[in-house]
C-alpha cells in the first residue's frame, strides 16, 4: 500500500493545494507563488511545477502569461456541469458496482449518512461524510479510471459547496441516501441510479447565497 511518504514530492505538493482550494483556505483568484511554495516543502522549483500543471488539469489553478499561476475561479455554468457529469457517470459505476455491492457495504453506507445527519452546522463534516456514501457505494464498479473522474468531480462539487454555503449551512436530513440504500437492499437497481441521478444534480440546482456567489 502507498503511503504518503512513498509519494513523489509533486504529488504531495498538488494534494496538499488541492485541499487548501477545495476547503475555500486558498480563495479564487489567490496567486501561489512558486518560490515560497517550494520553501514550505523543502523541494526544487521542479516538483512544484509539476503540481501546478497538476493542479491546472483538475481546473483548479489557471497559469496566465507574466501573471503567474493563481486559483481558478468557477461560473454557474461550471456548477452544473459538474453536477450533470456526476450525475451520468456515477449512474453508471453504480450499476457495475451493484452486483458487487454486500451488506456490510451497505451498513458502512448507512454509518456514513448518520455522521452526515450529525454534522449539523459543519460543511466539511457533512461533506467527508457524503463523499464516503458515494465512494463505498461506487468503489465495486472496478473501473478505476472512471472512479478517478468522479472523483475529480466531487472534489469540484466539494469546491462549489464550500464556496457558496460555507456561512449558512445546515446539514440536511438525506432522504435520498436512505432511499438509495433501501432499493439496493431489495435489489431494485434502477429506482436506486435514478435517485442517486437525481440526488447528485442537487449542488448543482441549488443556488448559493448572492453574498457568497464566486464568479469564474
Amino acid at each position: 500500500m502507498t503511503t504518503a511518504k512513498d509519494e513523489p514530492i509533486a504529488v504531495r505538493i498538488s494534494r496538499a493545494l488541492a485541499e487548501r482550494i477545495i476547503s475555500g483556505g486558498l480563495a479564487a483568484g489567490s496567486r501561489l507563488r512558486q518560490d515560497a511554495i517550494a520553501e514550505e516543502f523543502g523541494a526544487s522549483h521542479v516538483p512544484v511545477r509539476e503540481a501546478f500543471r497538476r493542479l491546472e488539469a483538475q481546473g483548479l489553478v489557471a497559469s496566465e502569461p507574466r501573471r503567474g499561476v493563481r486559483v481558478a475561479g468557477f461560473s454557474p455554468d461550471e456548477v452544473r456541469e459538474v453536477a450533470e457529469m456526476r450525475a451520468a457517470l456515477e449512474v453508471l459505476a453504480l450499476r457495475h458496482a451493484a452486483p458487487h455491492l454486500t451488506p456490510a457495504i451497505l451498513d458502512r453506507a448507512e454509518a456514513a449518512t448518520r455522521a452526515g445527519d450529525r454534522a449539523g452546522g459543519d460543511v466539511q463534516a457533512w461533506e467527508e461524510a457524503n463523499r464516503a456514501f458515494h465512494r463505498l457505494l461506487l468503489a465495486p464498479c472496478g473501473m478505476p479510471r472512471l472512479l478517478k473522474t468522479i472523483d475529480d468531480l466531487q472534489a469540484a462539487s466539494a469546491r462549489f459547496l464550500f464556496a457558496g454555503w460555507r456561512a449558512e449551512w445546515e446539514a440536511p436530513t438525506d432522504r435520498d441516501h436512505r432511499a438509495i440504500l433501501v432499493a439496493l437492499r431489495a435489489g431494485d437497481i434502477d429506482t436506486a441510479a435514478a435517485v442517486l441521478g437525481r440526488h447528485v444534480q442537487w449542488v448543482g440546482n441549488r443556488p448559493a447565497p448572492a453574498a457568497n456567489r464566486h464568479g469564474g
